[in-house]
């Protein structure tokens, strides 16, 4: 399993951003293919301090061309563009493997450092 995990700083509209994100963002991406689930966590701190993202929204896919496929889809082109017009100089994305016993059926192991 892998995901797309798109980090927030906090916005200097907090109101404005959380509206966005809600009733427009959340859509877009939960139209895109393939997606298995998704889960939205705010952050309420940090051990020293401010936490260094406000929002972080995570967008889970069986494999990597699952979620190539749907970020290349209309839907996934969609939700990248809408991305940019309310959040492009606070947010950061990537891509990550997933494994552990959460993960659905099958994720790899973790790999062994070299």
């Amino acid at each position: 399993m892998v995901k797309l995990i798109i980090f927030f700083r906090k916005p200097a509209d907090v109101e404005a951003f959380e509206s966005h994100f809600a009733c427009c963002h959340v859509p877009l991406i939960n139209a895109m293919p393939n997606v298995l689930r998704t889960t939205v966590s705010r952050a309420l701190g940090a051990p020293r301090g401010e936490p260094p993202y406000y929002l972080i929204h995570e967008v889970y896919f069986r494999d990597l061309p699952s979620l190539t496929y749907a970020l290349n889809s209309a839907e996934g082109r969609a939700a990248g563009a809408d991305l940019m017009t309310f959040a492009r100089d606070i947010v950061t994305v990537m891509f990550a493997e997933v494994w552990g016993e959460d993960a659905l059926n099958g994720a790899p192991a973790p790999r062994a450092s070299s």
